[in-house]
């Protein structure tokens, strides 16, 4: 039996050729169907060079375990989710590796009713059937059939909804799918509220789908990735702009004049809009960067609850309980009635009904970021992560006003705060430090805190 590393937390991702190929994937695709004793799975993929072959791979499998296949083709993970749940599927599988690196493939997998799959609800089955390669000899073969177009459209009048057409004001909204998946959906949306009277236009760069990311993987977390939005939003005039990852689960937002808005104060923002139309709601979020959140839900008379980082985790914890809403700072947004799963069409939609009866994006955020400066998200790449995150918890326990470990390890100072925790899909550790109303504590936070993980 030979390991496979391309297992993680809650999805798959590796490297091709080392961690995952086209072999593996048949496995997967066949230890899928008997670990969840599925008839009907649903399959999407990204635009990844490899995801054609290696969603071709996984079907076989499926097929080959008497399972019956409903294509999607080209499409976002959220696709997949919405489909899971729409066709009444035992399962559901999207191919893709979203912003990981052109050599890296993967896939982010459901259950029944679109609910999460980790090593607690099956990943560890499937996983040690795809290791044993011990598959029975085919005693039935399932079918696939194109699904694409009926899916698509039933998934763009469920995103529709979401929005109060009628509050729309004549907005322009800059558009970046960085050559990922996004831009075809996006197009069926646009022409599904075009048809609704929306009187929206839209501004579209790098939009056609293209495996080799000739601008780069799609990724707008990473600073050096935004210039081209900025830079489009600016030309064009338009009142915000978004952009997305490659499967489009995450979107990003700049307001006006091309400035970046981080991902937590539009949890903050989106939380406030779903407890004014729902008070008493509960929000979800995650423990990176908290205190904007729990504040605006505070003062709305919310009721916020915190999970683990990760989309399997957040959306188990809004199935348990009931939340209309969760957001986490890496820009996934969550939502009861999308089947509890992140969607990064869902947003900008939100964001443009809220300009459209508020004003401007700069303005519906400026206080918050004044009363809670953060310092996003800070990567680091260390020779002994654990020695380092000993030396910082040995300079910090003690000092600390509360120390918290559902993620990582967090530190409350009192007038400051830091979360430190490993990636669960990349070999990095990461820290996030926020203050109350006072920016430069955030940057001595940061200091401080690197400085530890550097010492020798």
């Amino acid at each position: 039996m030979t390991p496979l590393t391309c297992f993680k937390a809650y999805d798959i991702r590796g490297r091709l050729g080392i961690d995952l190929d086209e072999d593996i994937a048949y496995r997967i695709g066949r230890a899928f169907a008997v670990a969840l004793d599925a008839t009907t799975v649903v399959l999407g993929r990204d635009v990844r060079a490899s995801s054609e072959s290696l969603a071709a791979c996984v079907a076989r499998g499926l097929m080959d375990a008497g399972c019956n296949v409903l294509d999607l083709g080209l499409s976002g993970t959220e696709e997949m989710y919405f489909a899971t749940s729409h066709f009444g599927a035992d399962g559901g599988i999207c191919v893709t590796a979203s912003h990981n690196p052109m050599d890296y493939n993967g896939m982010k997998m459901v259950r029944a009713g679109s609910a999460p799959l980790d090593t607690a609800t099956g990943l560890t089955r499937i996983k040690s059937l795809a290791e044993e390669n011990a598959f029975a000899a085919p005693m039935s073969q399932g079918a696939l059939k194109d699904v694409s177009a009926e899916a698509r459209a039933a998934y763009v009048a469920c995103i529709c909804d979401f929005v109060d057409v009628t509050a729309l004001k004549p907005l322009k909204i800059l558009v970046n799918a960085g050559h990922g998946a996004a831009g075809p959906t996006f197009d069926a949306i646009a022409a599904e509220l075009a048809r609704r009277g929306a009187p929206l236009t839209f501004a579209r760069i790098h939009h056609t789908p293209e495996g080799t990311f000739p601008q780069g993987i799609p990724n707008p977390l990473l600073p050096e990735n935004r210039p081209a939005t900025v830079e489009a939003v600016r030309a064009t005039g338009a009142d915000f702009g978004v952009a997305w990852d490659g499967d489009f689960d995450r979107c990003f937002f700049f307001d006006h004049d091309g400035n970046f808005i981080d991902g937590e104060y539009v949890v903050g923002l989106l939380a406030e809009a779903f407890l004014a139309k729902e008070p008493r709601s509960t929000i979800i979020h995650d423990p990176r960067i908290i205190w904007d959140t729990q504040d605006i839900v505070a003062r709305a008379g919310g009721r916020a609850v915190q999970s683990r980082t990760g989309h399997a985790f957040i959306k188990q914890v809004m199935r348990d309980e009931n939340a209309v809403y969760g957001g986490e700072m890496s820009a996934h947004h969550y939502f009861r009635d999308f089947v509890f799963c992140d969607s990064g069409m869902i947003p900008w939609l939100l964001v443009a009904e809220l300009v459209s009866r508020h004003g401007k994006l700069a303005d519906l955020v400026a206080d918050r970021i004044a009363a809670f400066p953060s310092s996003g998200e800070i990567n680091f790449t260390l020779d002994d992560l654990q020695a380092a995150i000993a030396r910082v918890e040995a300079a910090f326990a003690d000092k600390a006003m509360s120390v918290d470990r559902t993620d990582g390890i967090s530190f409350d100072m009192g007038e400051w705060r830091f979360n430190l925790r490993s990636s669960n899909t990349e070999p990095v550790v990461r820290l996030n430090v926020e203050a109350k109303r006072d920016a430069e504590m955030v940057k001595e936070g940061v200091a401080r805190v690197t400085e530890l993980l550097k010492s020798p």
